[in-house]
């Protein structure tokens, strides 16, 4: 590959027209267009990739379904309710209200698999309820809300492990298990943060939910508990698969918001999905645009070069691992999470097969990494959404999330380091990897 090649021309078309304001998959739609024009190949390949990537793949229908249904969550009164049940769990501790930013994470994981709808639902309203009175600093709470949101696609269900899937062949139902206890230890790694916080910085103590209403708080949020039972019990007693577990998991997210909670006016409804509409574009377009560069990369063999080249290098299956977290974390500086999933993990996957890593371990330490790309500056997508809901200045925001940012990069190593946090899961039920 020389510097006038077709291939180096469409990368710096891509990174021109991006840099330019043009969105990442319609770049990588035109820079694989111009690619297949220099190189005097067949422009109908576009087209051809589309329907088979797009259309043929049931896998990809799951990712619009979770978006659907952590929008009608959002309308609906699930999130208070939610937001009840933890308080009266934790919030009696100093510190309480941060404590229940970390629960609400957890259990909202379990439903909607997207950190950004995480943070603009649920995180909308810990924001308010942890500022109000002046408990917390609200760029304190911005923070602890954009860390907190990283666990939702960690956590099953997930997107991004979706998409990983997409590319890899591997497993949704054992991706999924497989994100459990990563995303309880990051968890845990936030609350012990907390309460060094709490402590040190003499956090209030909310007063204590009297033991005789817990019982009446966790039945009306009962329903809405249920649903990642509902979600994750139809998928490994195999009674659904994960795309029809999608489609379950909206239909009773409406079901409960609109029947049981009545809480969701038609107005909202139509609201709700027009937003999952323009988020569900949003992302199958990059996954097209994915999808035709991924054919250019093929053609130029660049995965088979690459582990041509790390194989010279005598690399270890931990030091391929400890490569790879880094590149990861410094592209997640400055590159969205689904590109670097749909163009950079094809390119390592194949030396991670000829490695013997496991495709499970290898998904989830990515997606993990790749996940804390959004409350790393200076991209930070979510830091950028707190910013903006919180009205404070984005550097305030960046040194409170710092020291969340290094313990979850401590859960990172931890996961690199011991697959069995990963694959013990999914052995449990089954898995042979």
């Amino acid at each position: 590959m020389t510097i006038a090649s077709p291939f180096s021309i469409a990368i710096v078309a891509i990174t021109a027209l991006a840099l330019l304001g043009l969105p990442v998959g319609h770049a990588m739609i035109a820079g694989s267009i111009l690619y297949l024009l220099l190189a005097g190949l067949d422009m109908g390949t576009v087209a051809e990739q589309f329907l088979n990537g797009m259309y043929s793949n049931y896998i990809i229908l799951a990712v619009p379904l979770f978006i659907l249904a952590a929008e009608l969550m959002n309308i609906g009164s699930m999130t208070e309710r939610l937001m009840t049940f933890c308080n009266a769990i934790v919030g009696r501790f100093r510190g309480g209200l941060a404590q229940v930013n970390v629960l609400q994470s957890i259990i909202f994981a379990g439903m909607s698999g997207s950190a950004i709808a995480d943070a603009a639902g649920s995180g909308k309203i810990m924001q308010n309820m942890m500022t109000a009175d002046g408990k917390y600093p609200a760029s304190y709470a911005a923070a602890l809300t954009a860390a907190t949101s990283v666990i939702g696609p960690i956590i099953p269900p997930s997107i991004p492990m979706i998409i990983y899937a997409l590319v890899s062949d591997a497993s949704i139902g054992y991706l999924f298990l497989g994100g459990v206890v990563p995303g309880l230890l990051m968890a845990l790694s936030q609350m012990i943060l907390v309460g060094i916080h709490a402590r040190a910085r003499n956090f209030p103590v909310e007063p204590p939910t009297p033991l005789r209403k817990i019982p009446g708080i966790t039945w009306r949020a009962l329903p809405a508990l249920l649903m990642p039972v509902v979600l994750l019990g139809g998928i490994y007693s195999g009674i659904t698969t994960p795309t029809e577990a999608a489609a379950v998991a909206a239909a009773y997210a409406l079901l409960i918001s609109v029947v049981l909670y009545r809480s969701v006016s038609f107005a909202e409804f139509y609201r709700s999905i027009l937003a999952s509409a323009r988020t569900t574009a949003s992302i199958g377009m990059l996954i097209a645009g994915a999808l035709v560069f991924n054919y250019v990369v093929t053609v130029e063999n660049i995965p088979h070069a690459l582990s041509a080249v790390l194989t010279n290098w005598d690399l270890s299956p931990t030091g391929f691992l400890i490569l790879v977290n880094v590149v990861l974390l410094l592209l997640g500086c400055v590159l969205e999470g689904t590109t670097i999933i749909l163009v950079i993990l094809p390119v390592f996957i194949p030396t991670a097969n000829a490695l013997g890593i496991d495709l499970v371990h290898f998904g989830v330490m990515c997606v993990v990494n790749i996940m804390l790309g959004l409350v790393t500056p200076p991209y930070g997508l979510l830091l950028f959404i707190m910013t903006r809901i919180a009205k404070v200045p984005l550097r305030d925001i960046v040194r409170d999330v710092l020291p969340f940012l290094y313990a979850m990069i401590g859960a990172l190593v931890l996961i690199t380091f011991f697959p069995s946090l990963v694959l013990w899961l999914p052995r449990l039920l089954g898995y042979q990897g």
